[in-house]
């Protein structure tokens, strides 16, 4: 099994349920042209049995790019990543992370930290079936589990295994009483455990995710990892990334206007092949947010995305609005 080059961990976009698709994923290029980015969580029989194109389609620029797998049966995974890598992704990750009620029913996601000889049988499984990087996306822990030496041990089953390269979301996951939602806000963040972990096992590629929100908090990680990675921040305040991606591989910051019409050609095409602009729109929205004229800027988007016949002039009357507002009074 190949490694993954350090430097390109430096800055990842976490995998996220109904938002970082295809369309997601090229505005995110876009941004940051460093980063690492990841599908949405897709289920091995989903890839085996279902519509690839839909689920598995990708555009090339968003090389690096990796496909997060869902799952517990290690024959029905090690399947799912061989076909991940003929359609070219760079990297299976295997989500141990999710909490939902849902994902729990079909025992994958973060129940699977209570079962590491389980998810070193799958990752295991895969390694063997494919010649790109396998990965692991976990928590801390699960339920009553406050015992870092317990975490330890699931990261050195799994590691046995050749895995080296695990996505610490820094806390751990109520599996009964909190919504996904809570999931992410209430459990306390622990980055100090990511951090010994990174201590002490140095061999290992240790990411951190959860509660990352700015460049100075990326920095400050980075001292203790290999590698942040970003979830809600990308998706609700985009230009965050960019800021994200300026700061740690250097080049010009770019206005978000520029940013946005950079996106131009790949929405044209994208609406040539009968895809709705709201589709597309609907990644963008949070571009302005916070700033004068961002208010202007998302109702112009979200009111006239859905109507039949939108196309890239919405956007420009979007982008003209938010100038207008930026633009002192005479």
């Amino acid at each position: 099994m190949y490694s993954i080059d350090h430097d390109t961990l430096r800055l990842s976009v976490a995998p996220m349920m109904d938002w970082t698709d295809t369309h997601c994923r090229v505005f995110h290029r876009l941004l940051a042209p460093d980063a690492r980015l990841y599908t949405e969580m897709v289920h091995a029989q989903a890839v085996i049995h279902g519509d690839r194109d839909r689920l598995l389609g990708f555009d090339t620029v968003e090389h690096p790019v990796a496909v997060q797998l869902g799952g517990s049966d290690p024959a029905h995974l090690a399947q799912a990543a061989r076909i991940a890598q003929d359609w070219g992704y760079d990297e299976v990750n295997l989500n141990v992370g999710c909490p939902s009620d849902r994902v729990q029913a079909g025992r994958f996601g973060a129940c699977l930290m209570k079962e590491p000889a389980l998810v070193s049988d799958c990752v295991a499984a895969m390694i063997e079936a494919v010649g790109i990087p396998v990965t692991v996306k976990c928590r801390l822990g699960v339920d009553e589990q406050e015992d870092y030496d317990l975490f330890l041990a699931f990261i050195d089953t799994v590691a046995a295994t050749g895995c080296n390269t695990f996505f610490v979301h820094a806390r751990k996951a109520w599996l009964q009483g909190l919504s996904p939602k809570e999931n992410r806000e209430i459990p306390p963040l622990r980055y100090d455990w990511a951090y010994r972990l990174k201590r002490e096992r140095p061999a290992l590629t240790v990411a951190i995710n959860g509660g990352i929100t700015t460049t100075v908090q990326v920095h400050e990680h980075l001292q203790h990892s290999d590698g942040v990675m970003i979830g809600r921040a990308a998706y609700h305040e985009p230009y965050v990334l960019h800021e994200m991606q300026v700061a740690l591989f250097g080049g010009e910051m770019r206005s978000r206007a520029d940013l946005l019409r950079a996106w131009r050609p790949y929405v044209e095409a994208q609406l040539a092949k009968g895809v709705a602009l709201k589709h597309l729109t609907r990644h963008v929205l949070g571009l302005f947010h916070a700033q004068t004229g961002g208010r202007a800027f998302r109702q112009i988007l979200s009111e006239g995305a859905h109507k039949p016949g939108a196309d890239w002039s919405l956007v420009e009357q979007a982008l003209a609005a938010t100038a207008r507002e930026l633009r002192p009074a005479a």
